[in-house]
């Protein structure tokens, strides 16, 4: 179960807005003026260009309307910001796509499910760039995007109404603007590229966090979030695994989105001799306890596992990333030998994997070591995995993951066994500046 951040409130009927095109920057276009009637311009001081220095703009609420018509959002900010809509087929969304915010939304509520809303998420995409991610639960136009400036104790207030449509008509207006997806494939560009230089005679491990910023991923019984777990233990791993003189980098260092096909671009480029995906896993039966371990298979897989591999590989789904420039990297994948080797050795470090963690966690009863289409797993030269460090759907497991006692132990545990997994593929210095008294 993915956690999907929304909220709904009875949303007043809005007056004085200024109307411009729904791909446009709705805010900018205000600033710029013409048009604007006199009666909702601002009693005084003129509206501030950008947002006050060293302080990013904050959104400050969102208001979803439900109406028989239509279903409108509203989203109050503390700033300008270039603000865009558009909307993405398969499954059908409404992207908001901004400058990086700060979110001060609170706890909200989940949308009542009649209006054409489903659903919202929100979360820092990348570097300097936020989005709001619609789940819309029918074919949806956009409208005119309009915009109010502040007054009344409101801030900005930008207003977007979706109206019923088509399927046909929907798939018709949804894509892409020419310039995202410019500055997506600059991105993945980027991330191909290494950001150090390899050091002679050490070994590399990439820790990859998964989920983040607009993706949640799941949500713990006692509402600890997935995403916040795996980046705090892949900041944990990653301080065990340097104090064993490995070199170690991550594929997020804080709560923000990070495509797949970046993730598995980034060991490549850092030329890593070990993949670590960090994971929790969620079941509709409580009951089911313990970590396990995912290495990549050939299509094969049990029904559990790729239900797993469905759930995961809809991250990119999920935060709204342009999938129509290239092919899934779960499309049918081909084992050549150099391949197999890879997958042998993500195997062999499964297993010494859970063989370690079992004195420091809970371990899946049944099959812990699993074998799945996994997006993140398919370089084909980077020994990886994917560790489900429980589940946070049980009441039991979510609650040790939430201990710090639980996070060291289990950090430990798999810096030691990554330890000496690389040692015996020609990292001896591993073995040798390893601190024996930390192994558990």
């Amino acid at each position: 179960m993915r956690a999907l951040t929304a909220l709904l409130l009875i949303l007043p009927l809005l007056a004085g807005a200024v109307p411009v095109r729904a791909q446009d920057d709705a805010i900018s276009r205000l600033l710029r003026g013409g048009g604007l009637p006199a009666a909702a311009k601002p009693p005084s001081a003129p509206l501030p260009a950008q947002p006050r220095a060293g302080q990013p703009p904050v959104v400050m609420s969102a208001r979803i309307g439900e109406h028989a018509d239509r279903t409108r959002l509203v989203i109050e900010l503390s700033d300008p910001v270039a603000l865009r809509a558009f909307s993405l087929a398969n499954p059908n969304r409404v992207i908001l796509d901004m400058p990086e915010v700060a979110w001060r939304l609170g706890s909200p509520p989940v949308p009542s499910g009649n209006g054409l809303i489903k659903a919202y998420r929100y979360g820092l995409f990348r570097s300097g760039n936020s989005r709001m991610v619609i789940d819309l639960g029918r074919p949806a136009r956009l409208g005119e995007t309009l915009a109010i400036p502040p007054a009344a104790g409101f801030g900005y207030r930008v207003v977007i109404d979706l109206f019923p449509t088509s399927q046909a008509a929907f798939e018709a207006e949804a894509g892409w603007p020419a310039d995202l997806r410019a500055r997506e494939a600059e991105a993945e560009r980027k991330a191909m590229v290494a950001t150090a230089a390899p050091v002679a005679g050490k070994k590399v491990v990439v820790i990859d966090p998964g989920h983040g910023g607009v993706d949640s991923g799941t949500q713990g019984i006692n509402g600890l979030l997935e995403k916040d777990l795996v980046l705090a233990e892949g900041l944990r791993l990653a301080k065990e695994l340097r104090s064993r003189g490995v070199t170690v980098f991550m594929t997020r260092d804080k709560d923000i989105f990070i495509p797949l096909r970046e993730r598995v671009a980034f060991g490549r480029a850092h030329r890593a001799d070990l993949f670590i995906s960090l994971h929790a896993d969620s079941n509709p039966d409580r009951d089911i306890t313990g970590l396990s371990i995912y290495t990549l298979n050939d299509g094969r897989s049990d029904r559990e596992a790729a239900a797993l591999a469905k759930r995961e590989n809809q991250s990119d789904v999920i935060a709204g990333v342009d999938l129509s420039g290239g092919n899934s990297p779960v499309a049918p994948i081909l084992i050549d030998l150099a391949q197999r080797d890879t997958i042998n050795k993500s195997s062999r470090f499964a297993e010494a994997a859970l063989a370690q963690l079992a004195g420091a966690t809970d371990i899946l009863g049944r099959s812990p070591h699993r074998a799945a289409s996994l997006a993140v797993l398919v370089a084909p030269d980077v020994p990886a995995v994917l560790i489900e460090l429980g589940y946070l759907s049980n009441r039991g497991d979510a609650a040790q993951m939430n201990t710090e006692g639980w996070r060291a132990k289990v950090a430990a545990a798999i810096a030691a066994a990554a330890g000496r997994h690389l040692a015996g593929e020609g990292g001896a210095a591993v073995a040798a500046s390893a601190n024996p008294a930390r192994n558990p």
